[in-house]
């Protein structure tokens, strides 16, 4: 008879580079369950929202996440758009077009930064020192065109904060030029590794049905063979006037979820190079002053998924609602399917497969001091949330 053991996997532990904890309950070497424990990061950015003006509220998103920090605020600036009359009907052309290259190239680095922690976590520090060095030609032409290699404050209400130089623009292509032929060497080298192969493949299984069940997006379901992109679904920025493709596996495993990342990378490349090469002249910014009265959602993809965001205006400066929903909110609880029946050694790329960012699940519980004891559950907070909006529908404070 088998002896069942407890794993804990966190708040604090190497492998999460924030805090968030995982207890794995194993009998040998397999996971036979697993709790899944979110809500150690919260910092009360919704609330915060509320005191803030709506210009200032850019910069406050742009921290939830310091390798999203373009989808928060494009997310937000939608949002709020959206009361105005969306995004098309506010923003510059041009605008709308240095937008979608900040956002492709978010994504580049946020996936070759996942795929260096992925090549880390399997024990291929050789893919992580790799992929890190051509992160970091990324990361400079951020500095480049927002003066930022995070937290890049581009995005506003109404357009852009800054302009592309028609002299940045042949850098630009110099770089995404220099990183075609790496990116072919990391789809080589994942592709063709017998080592990697044998580590990915078949581990980590999130079959197409249970993707649906746990509503999970981006690369985690697109892995399951789940076709779905904001970006072409709910168009935003220039996505609907370029040519590119989204990728699309069907094995829903961990070997999948690596295709699906360094061949969207090639993709972001393509998109770029069109909106340089289609860049309009004009204003890159609305000079948006008042926001009316009214509802307002806002939805990108980010590279982890769909990221959204709702406002309420109430036609004073600052938002009386705002409400976040990240898309490792959603990734994260689909681990409870994807770890159980693997091994241990298996847990830990299995649990960095979704690209978990811990503190956009940020969510709070109610405690008692003395006690230690929950007051109130989710559910509790949620009947909280309902009855404060239907009061804010109803006019009341």
């Amino acid at each position: 008879m088998s002896h069942k053991v407890i794993i804990p996997i966190g708040p604090y532990h190497p492998l999460q580079e924030e805090p968030e904890f995982f207890q794995l309950y194993d009998e040998g070497e397999k996971v036979v369950d697993i709790d899944i424990i979110i809500g150690y990061n919260h910092r009360g950015i919704e609330k915060l929202s509320e005191s803030k003006h709506f210009d200032q509220v850019a910069f406050l998103v742009e921290r939830i996440c310091g390798i999203c920090s373009s989808s928060h605020p494009y997310a937000y600036v939608l949002a709020v758009e959206d009361i105005l009359g969306g995004e098309a009907a506010v923003v510059p052309e041009r605008a709308v077009y240095i937008r979608t290259v900040v956002d492709e190239l978010q994504r580049i680095h946020s996936h070759l930064l996942w795929l260096g922690l992925a090549g880390h976590f399997i024990g291929y520090n050789t893919v992580w020192m790799w992929a890190w060095k051509y992160r970091e030609p990324v990361l400079d032409l951020f500095e480049m065109v927002t003066g930022n290699r995070n937290n890049y404050a581009m995005l506003k209400i109404g357009g852009v904060r800054r302009d592309i130089k028609d002299e940045d623009i042949p850098v630009i292509k110099k770089t995404l030029d220099e990183l075609v032929p790496a990116v072919r060497m990391f789809e080589g080298a994942v592709m063709d590794d017998p080592v990697i192969r044998a580590r990915l493949e078949g581990v980590g299984i999130l079959t197409r049905e249970q993707a649906i069940d746990y509503s999970v997006v981006g690369p985690t379901a697109r892995a399951s063979g789940l076709d779905m992109d904001v970006r072409r679904d709910d168009p935003y920025g220039a996505y609907a006037r370029l040519d590119w493709n989204i990728i699309v596996e069907k094995t829903g495993d961990i070997f999948a979820k690596t295709v699906i990342r360094i061949r969207e990378m090639q993709e972001s490349i393509r998109i770029i190079r069109q909106c340089l090469d289609k860049l309009p002249p004009g204003a890159i910014d609305a000079d948006v002053k008042d926001i009316p009265p009214g509802e307002g959602i806002g939805r990108v993809e980010a590279p982890r998924g769909e990221c959204f965001h709702y406002i309420k205006s109430d036609g004073t400066n600052r938002p009386v609602r705002h409400k976040i929903r990240a898309p490792s909110y959603m990734n994260v609880a689909s681990n409870k399917v994807a770890v159980i029946g693997g091994t241990l050694s298996d847990a830990t790329i299995t649990l960095a497969a979704v690209d978990p960012c811990y503190c956009c699940t940020e969510r709070v519980a109610v405690m008692r001091r003395d006690t230690g004891k929950k007051v109130m559950n989710g559910w509790d907070l949620i009947k909280l949330s309902q009855e404060k909006t239907a009061r804010l529908k109803g006019g009341g404070a």
